[in-house]
């Protein structure tokens, strides 16, 4: 009878860990895209400025413009339990209050000056768009669900949907906005943020006023 053979290589990844990796990555195709341009970027440029493989990165993202995703995505988890806990009665906009968007990362963290230079791209960069109105495309499912669970409503019920489709537009145009206005502008993190808050919190307050 002959010995079992061990089992060789590196253990799997976690899925914490591949988070982190599609992160990194997205991080520096974001560095590329900027100081180069997307067309004159490579899956082999992106993999290297990580420290692995092109084949590595096409395992992440089917294409270098997806690898931008976890930048878009962030926040999004967060901005859904946001709407559940909306109290009856509170303004829309107040789930943007400053003391609640610290941990979102579609409006603070690290990332809010790459997730601007990102969006810029997105006006002259059509792949890059593409990605980026696929995220709120994906993301409204979520913040209908989070604003018919709030109202004790089926998840199909057409009034949260249709609240959410006008949230989702607003945040939208939010982001944009303050992205393509302060294009130049420098200014420090906290600054930034509360700019980011009261544009978002605007841009919600218009939304709830409706079409009247």
């Amino acid at each position: 009878m002959t010995a079992a053979r061990g089992r060789t290589g590196r253990p799997p990844l976690t899925e914490e860990r591949k988070a982190e990796i599609r992160l990194e990555i997205a991080r520096a195709a974001v560095d590329l895209f900027v100081t180069q341009g997307v067309a004159a970027t490579t899956g082999e440029q992106i993999g290297q400025a990580v420290g692995v493989s092109a084949r590595t990165v096409w395992r992440y993202f089917p294409s270098k413009e997806a690898c931008v995703r976890p930048l878009f995505t962030a926040g999004i988890d967060m901005i859904a339990a946001r709407l559940r806990e909306w109290a009856s009665g509170q303004p829309l906009d107040d789930i943007f209050a400053p003391e609640l968007t610290a941990d979102l990362g579609v409006v603070a963290g690290p990332d809010r000056a790459t997730v601007g230079a990102l969006v810029r791209l997105t006006r002259t960069e059509p792949d890059l768009r593409a990605v980026w109105l696929q995220t709120y495309d994906e993301a409204e499912p979520a913040f209908a669900r989070a604003l018919a669970e709030r109202a004790g409503l089926p998840a199909e019920d057409l009034r949260p949907t249709i609240q959410a489709a006008m949230f989702n537009a607003a945040l939208r145009a939010a982001v944009e906005h303050y992205a393509w206005r302060t294009a130049d502008a420098e200014t420090d993190r906290v600054t930034a943020q509360a700019e980011l808050t009261a544009t978002m919190r605007s841009a919600l307050a218009v939304a709830a006023e409706g079409l009247g």
